[in-house]
């Protein structure tokens, strides 16, 4: 079966996420945005957890769906036909890390899958034994060793998986700049088999990742980490495989194209950390000129945050690698909604850009099919047709993108000088 998961979201009860991140809410956008699977988010959380044996029914493939669909206030989502086949949920949760490792302070955050109740209960019983917090947020902060953790959740339910998040962010992550690792291995030790998979996140795509040979063995994932619904499924991986958590995790860990057809990716550069830089001080800069600066604001005099490819090139070890070979394939895709929003010069959360984009919903199926299978022609039968032609340019990668940089997202042009590109008939550079 072909079905495209989103394995990392936050529910109404993580920090900083909209209330609307509720099990019927999050069902419904994730058939707007084709999204079969999802993740339920946060079963950490005594309260979510709660709600999600509430809401959930097991469908006998360790994946769940929603017992009674409330349909949402919202206008849009309740004129789209929905049932609870459509879309299934698998549990997992996102948690951090802080603690102290080899005189230095790390903060890491690992996503979590689980088969079942039974063994998220053992996760949340012994995590609560060991004096954490879980109500503290959706995403809770632990004191303990992450290669402690994944030998606890080995020990106490091996069918669970564990996956490095966004493992560049400079703030939370594996190898973050500011507080995470230079080798997988100085994490996890001896644990480090367990791990299989590494979530790429929004600042890095597979080429990026391909350059350290360390991480050849290893699938790299995208997802959406998602803290409102309309986010779901901006980035997040294609399947063609057994429709159950026992095909999910065997597909991901085995590295088959056949069966892991793709993730569907940002265009890093418009990722919150891709370059470098200081907000406050208006500074963006590349990796070799934050060298030059010795990584030093010139304005203010603090270090720069240093972004992911600043990162990725510290600690690689080859050039730039654009052949995926035997590696799984990936598709650079910009929402529907800031295409649309690009086409008609307006923002794009504004409701003239949701008429737009549920016109194109209705009319194909879901936002996933639009970005990556509708042919070109068809999608210019509706108007506007400038639509159309740019996810064109997107799926020609014929984009601008302003880098991303310390907590800000890039900005992206579809149409800028677009003739003079097309007469051309040259790729726009990322810069």
């Amino acid at each position: 079966m072909k079905f495209v998961a989103d394995l990392h979201l936050h529910s109404k009860f993580s920090r900083a996420t909209s209330r609307d991140m509720t099990f019927d809410t999050m069902a419904w956008w994730g058939k707007v945005k084709g999204i079969s699977l999802l993740a339920t988010a946060d079963f950490t959380h005594p309260e979510w957890f709660f709600l999600t044996k509430q809401k959930l029914e097991p469908t006998g493939n360790g994946f769940f769906r929603l017992k009674n669909p409330q349909t949402p206030e919202n206008e849009y989502l309740r004129a789209v036909p929905f049932s609870p086949d459509d879309v299934s949920f698998v549990l997992s949760t996102e948690i951090s890390f802080i603690y102290s490792k080899k005189g230095k302070v790390r903060k890491i955050h690992l996503l979590i899958l689980a088969p079942d109740f039974e063994s998220v209960e053992k996760i949340n019983g012994r995590l609560t034994g060991l004096g954490g917090n879980l109500r503290s947020d959706g995403r809770p902060i632990l004191g303990m060793d992450a290669k402690a953790f994944v030998k606890m959740a080995a020990d106490l339910c091996p069918k669970c998986v564990v996956i490095p998040s966004h493992i560049w962010t400079p703030w939370f992550s594996l190898f973050g700049a500011n507080s995470g690792f230079d080798a997988i291995e100085e994490c996890f030790e001896e644990m480090t088999p367990h791990i299989f998979a590494l979530e790429t996140g929004l600042s890095s795509d597979p080429p990026m990742n391909w350059r350290l040979s360390a991480l050849d063995r290893y699938t790299l994932v995208s997802n959406s980490d998602a803290h409102s619904p309309s986010k779901i499924g901006r980035e997040a991986n294609a399947f063609e495989t057994e429709f159950s958590y026992k095909g999910l995790v065997d597909a991901i860990r085995s590295k088959d194209p056949a069966k892991f057809l793709y993730t569907a990716e940002f265009f890093p550069e418009e990722g919150k950390y891709h370059y470098d830089g200081h907000r406050k001080c208006g500074i963006l800069f590349s990796p070799r000129e934050s060298i030059a600066h010795r990584d030093v604001c010139p304005k203010c005099g603090r270090k720069l945050t240093i972004g992911v490819m600043h990162r990725v090139e510290e600690l690689a070890d080859r050039e730039e690698v654009r052949d995926a070979g035997l590696r799984i394939p990936y598709k650079n895709l910009i929402p529907l909604n800031e295409v649309i929003a690009q086409a008609c010069r307006k923002t794009s959360e504004c409701r003239s850009v949701w008429d737009i984009y549920f016109r194109f919903i209705h009319e194909f199926g879901n936002e996933h099919r639009i970005l990556t299978e509708v042919p070109v022609s068809e999608l210019c039968r509706v108007p506007p047709e400038k639509v159309g032609r740019g996810v064109e340019r997107m799926r020609k990668s014929l984009v601008k993108i302003a880098p991303g940089h310390d907590g800000f997202y890039g900005i992206i042009s579809l149409f800028e000088k677009e003739e003079d590109q097309a007469s051309a008939g040259g790729q726009l550079s990322l810069f």
